[in-house]
């Protein structure tokens, strides 16, 4: 590409603005890279990587592939600059590690996905920053509005950086699903590709095509499993083993198998009697969860955060309108530095059971 191309009408802005960003970013890096930093400065690279990550989903009509391959190695290095494997974090005189190596495994899948995969990696690395510049947005803010102490500052900053956001999640799946997938992408390779970049919808034919490569190979996949079922199903069933439940662990929290929302509760209700009203309230919300869990209205799991589970009952009006309300003031209580008092505790129980009877 040359000066005089690069620089056409309908390349400007997107070059003028590229270059904009990534001089953002190598700016956010120079200041960490000098040492520790404030939460305030993190929370700003925390934003300037978010940015970057949602320019990639835009795409100019006439930027070619290659083009548009240079742009996103170019971004995602000053995603990585911004926000190190190893960041360091002062507050109130207490420097804490930042361990941010989740998010630079997960950069090195979204570059080496195929393009088809690549939006679903972008999101997911976007979602997992949001829900962090989440917290860290909580911190500084409380920290501006009460005049906290040192060791509660500082206290707040672990729980926050302990929160399972910056814990790669585990990668789950059995070797025959495993074994489909490499089938099925596989077979992918035969179909008609079409640049994500090109504007064309293509042909009947090519989709006609498609279909019947898909329903192709959805036959082979059942075949395969019918055959495999039938092969091992009745040793698997002769050598089955009950298996014992394992402790969840919600928000952070490990709890045992066999503890149950009411159990919960009753802790909540404990902690509540002797003073300790923000222990109270995380206890009750992880109650709700494990309640909500149990009826089978979400999935609950070690990496997902309040705001996932808040999410996966957006389809749920009544719900979702009861549970937004808990999940905002379990944040004010417990990631902010708001003093809480026993009416704070008896409106967030009363709004706990209003929640479960929405869903009755």
């Amino acid at each position: 590409m040359t000066i005089r191309q690069l620089f056409t009408s309908s390349n400007r802005v997107r070059v003028v603005w590229g270059l904009a960003l990534l001089s953002v970013l190598l700016f956010a890096f120079q200041s960490t890279a000098a040492g520790a930093v404030s939460p305030d400065e993190y929370q700003k690279s925390l934003n300037h990587a978010i940015t970057a990550l949602d320019t990639l989903g835009q795409v100019d009509e006439n930027e070619s592939a290659a083009d548009y391959e240079r742009r996103l190695v170019q971004t995602t290095g000053a995603v990585r600059n911004a926000l190190p494997e190893k960041l360091q974090i002062e507050v109130e005189g207490s420097v804490s590690t930042v361990d941010n190596s989740w998010l630079h495994d997960a950069l090195r899948e979204f570059e080496s996905a195929a393009e088809t995969q690549r939006e679903v990696f972008r999101i997911q690395i976007i979602e997992r920053l949001r829900s962090i510049e989440v917290r860290i947005a909580e911190l500084n803010k409380a920290r501006v509005v009460d005049s906290a102490s040192k060791a509660e500052a500082n206290q707040k900053l672990k729980d926050i950086l302990a929160r399972s956001e910056y814990a790669a999640k585990n990668k789950e799946g059995s070797a025959l699903i495993r074994l489909i997938e490499r089938f099925v992408t596989w077979l992918l390779k035969f179909l008609p590709q079409r640049s994500p970049l090109a504007r064309s919808q293509g042909s009947p034919l090519t989709t006609i095509a498609q279909i019947v490569v898909v329903a192709l190979a959805g036959a082979v996949i059942i075949f395969v499993l019918v055959r495999v079922l039938r092969h091992f199903g009745p040793g698997l069933r002769s050598t089955k083993v009950k298996r014992k439940k394992e402790p969840r662990i919600v928000l952070g929290e490990r709890l045992e198998p066999e503890a149950s929302a009411s159990d919960l509760l009753a802790e909540a209700e404990a902690l509540a009697r002797n003073g300790e009203i923000r222990l109270a309230i995380r206890k009750t919300y992880i109650a709700l969860l494990v309640e909500l869990g149990d009826r089978k209205i979400i999935s609950l799991a070690q990496h997902k955060t309040n705001r996932d589970y808040l999410r996966a009952v957006s389809t749920l009006p009544s719900l979702y309108r009861n549970m937004s309300g808990l999940t905002e003031s379990f944040e004010r209580s417990w990631y902010g530095f708001v003093q809480t008092s026993q009416a704070d505790w008896q409106n967030f129980r009363t709004s706990y059971l209003a929640a479960l009877r929405a869903n009755d």
